[in-house]
């Protein structure tokens, strides 16, 4: 899933730009990096797999093709994308919703690959591998660069 580590280096790499040349603060930079790669450019991403490439995005998951249910999830995705664009223009805590809903996603959909991995050893490229550990890693980093950024918030009070 090279798209995957394409977004995590646009994330970091528009972070530094905003620490370095903007001189913004560490947390701050580097979520906004995420919310508008991570979040953002994943969710229309997924959106565009789940929607027009329906039966070749299930099939990589290992699911069953033809199921309507893929079109709810394309448009969950998209939402989420949404949100992380947003976060461009609309601040403080709208970012907090935008990792809350983002990170209940993606741990809800790790949970979901995890249980198939162990249940149903479904290995699939869509199911286990790159996509499982991101949709660990992004909550993780996003959580975290949240709490950060509060707490430098609150410091400089």
């Amino acid at each position: 899933m090279l798209s995957a580590y394409i977004t995590l280096l646009a994330a970091i790499l528009i972070g530094a730009f905003r620490m370095f040349y903007m001189r913004e603060k560490f947390a701050e930079a580097f979520l906004l990096g995420f919310l508008i790669c991570c979040v953002g450019f994943t969710g229309l991403y997924a959106f565009m797999g789940h929607f027009f490439f329906a039966d070749r995005v299930a099939q990589g998951i290992g699911w069953p093709a033809g199921n309507p249910f893929q079109k709810e999830v394309a448009f969950t995705n998209l939402g989420i994308g949404i949100l992380g664009f947003l976060c461009i223009w609309i601040r403080g805590n709208f970012w907090a919703a935008a990792v809350i809903m983002n990170s209940t996603f993606l741990l809800g959909a790790a949970y979901i690959h995890y249980m198939e991995i162990i249940q149903k050893a479904n290995l699939n490229p869509l199911n286990a591998g790159t996509v499982f550990y991101f949709d660990i890693l992004i909550p993780v980093i996003t959580l975290g660069l949240l709490i950060a950024s509060r707490l430098t918030k609150s410091e400089n009070k």
